[in-house]
């Protein structure tokens, strides 16, 4: 009778595989480290091995799949930081997606959580990604102004379904919001009408729907992923 062989964890031709994959991860992380502000090499490899743990959770068809989808994405930053508004998630996988292939690469992934999770109240408003971070997640269109129509959108969607259809009051808050932020008096508002007005009050960096995570999520997803993975 032959004996099937069966290869256990402990073979040399799996000892090898391991220490090619974590010398590969390696030069990754030091190659990404140099890119952000806010990690340790060791904690970017925490992030990479994150990342790899998300996308193999993704199971998707096409192996070769260059990172996280958008719905994938979205579901992560759920699940991760109770991030909930639809809409403002789509734009922050937007922000997060700088080449705009509909993918978040695991670079794209690491640059976007030092400013996520780390970045400096100035940096949140002009971050790392060399344009702002919470106005890019406001400027709907891209265009460097957030408009009385993005705004209309923004505060529509965040309103409980009996009041969205209240045009009177939703015109009298965006008249509100516009005496309060917008300095120039252009009838929309700037980066610099934004930044000036989250400056005089820092509750204005999410005027217009959660973005960013709250301390109790940030400290858990740190604990478990950054320290608790060092540890290891």
């Amino acid at each position: 009778m032959v004996k099937q062989f069966k290869p256990n964890s402990s073979s040399p031709f799996q000892a090898r595989m391991s220490s090619t994959n974590k010398k590969v991860m390696q030069a990754l992380a030091e190659t990404i480290s140099q890119k952000v502000e806010h990690f340790s090499k060791k904690e970017v490899e925490c992030l990479i091995r994150k990342f790899n743990t998300l996308l193999e959770a993704e199971k998707h068809p096409d192996s070769s799949v260059p990172g996280l989808d958008r719905n994938r994405f979205k579901d992560v930053l759920h699940n991760l930081f109770e991030l909930t508004d639809d809409f403002i998630l789509d734009r922050v996988f937007k922000v997060f997606d700088k080449d705009n292939d509909s993918f978040v690469s695991v670079e794209e992934w690491i640059q976007g959580l030092s400013v996520f999770l780390r970045g400096t109240p100035d940096e949140q408003i002009k971050c790392k990604f060399s344009t702002p971070y919470c106005f890019q997640v406001y400027d709907l269109t891209g265009s460097g102004f957030i408009t009385k129509d993005e705004i209309y959108l923004m505060l529509k969607d965040s309103l409980p379904m009996e009041q969205q259809d209240e045009e009177d009051e939703m015109n009298e808050l965006i008249e509100i919001v516009l005496k309060m932020m917008d300095y120039d008096k252009d009838g929309r508002l700037s980066f610099e009408d934004f930044e000036k007005s989250v400056k005089k009050e820092d509750l204005i960096l999410e005027a217009f729907g959660k973005c960013l995570p709250n301390f109790r999520t940030k400290k858990k997803f740190e604990e478990q992923v950054l320290e608790k993975q060092q540890d290891e």
